[in-house]
């Protein structure tokens, strides 16, 4: 192979066109990514688990949405129903999320052939156009993460079309559930989160860990916060006994526990002993923060 001369810029490459000839400085094919020496080389990685634990975030930012909204829009009426939309949300965000992931290569396989992100710059190609000699701008614009970039919004894709196609089929047997708020809310947030994805995907993968542990201790703090009775047995009392507030509890905990393990990578498990951590402060200080007893001096 003749050695040609290296491309400007981080992303800018050269195709091999065959016989040892390879093509101007320029965006890589899909599926390949420049090396450091101006070659576009295939991704054929595989994906490491801090890979598969951003999948699951983005995957889980749907699915949360969907059970929110199907339970706010569903107070007071059949639980069966509920359950049953439940169940279906989640079918949609597996169905949507297999389909992505078995047309994408290896074809027909849950695996994935990636280039590891290695820099936040990797996922804003398009801001690292570069300009030779302060000229014409060379456009190398290119999916250096591939797929990590086009596959959630494919999953995001799949799940919407689930979502139209199967949602409807289980309202018809609850017609007294007024499920059809939820798929009209999930319309509005599918399209903000591919918005939010295309616009902060690089954010995202490098702080997902933080924003997991982040949110849920704010959305565990902002459950018990609703509660009229603000004493300490009163709230623990209610979160135990109660049905509800006891899936939601123990949600809140499995998504701590995600973004502790996102974050530790599996290692110092004894972490996830402080999981409960944040609702056990809540119960035991907001007896001290109840606004009803303040007096102004």
């Amino acid at each position: 192979m003749s050695v040609v001369k290296s491309c400007p810029g981080l992303y800018c490459g050269r195709t091999d066109l065959g016989n040892g000839v390879w093509s101007e400085c320029g965006a890589c094919p899909r599926g390949f990514r420049t090396n450091d020496t101006s070659y576009c080389t295939p991704c054929t990685e595989e994906p490491y688990l801090y890979d598969w634990q951003y999948l699951g975030f983005m995957v889980l930012l749907p699915l949360v949405l969907h059970w929110f909204f199907i339970d706010m829009v569903a107070i007071g009426k059949s639980k069966s129903g509920v359950i049953a939309q439940h169940i279906c949300a989640f079918t949609e965000i597996v169905t949507g999320t297999l389909a992505a992931l078995l047309i994408l290569p290896p074809t027909g396989s849950i695996a994935l052939f990636v280039c590891t992100p290695k820099a936040l710059s990797d996922w804003y190609t398009l801001l690292h156009n570069p300009q030779p000699d302060y000229k014409e701008t060379l456009h190398c614009t290119q999916e250096a993460v591939y797929p990590l970039y086009t596959v959630v919004l494919l999953i995001y894709a799949f799940s919407l079309l689930m979502t139209i196609l199967l949602r409807p089929w289980i309202l018809t047997w609850y017609t007294l559930n007024p499920g059809k708020k939820a798929i009209y809310c999930a319309l509005y947030f599918y399209p903000i989160l591919v918005l939010i994805h295309t616009v902060a995907a690089g954010l995202i993968y490098c702080s997902f860990p933080y924003i997991v542990i982040i949110i849920s201790m704010m959305t565990s703090a902002s459950h018990f916060s609703i509660k009229l009775d603000q004493s300490a047995p009163a709230l623990l009392k209610s979160s135990i006994s109660n049905t509800r507030n006891l899936v939601i509890l123990i949600g809140h905990w499995l998504v701590h526990a995600y973004g502790i393990l996102s974050l530790t990578g599996f290692k110092e498990l004894w972490y996830l002993s402080l999981v409960p951590a944040p609702a056990l402060f809540y119960i035991l200080t907001a007896q001290f923060t109840d606004p009803m007893k303040l007096h102004n001096d």
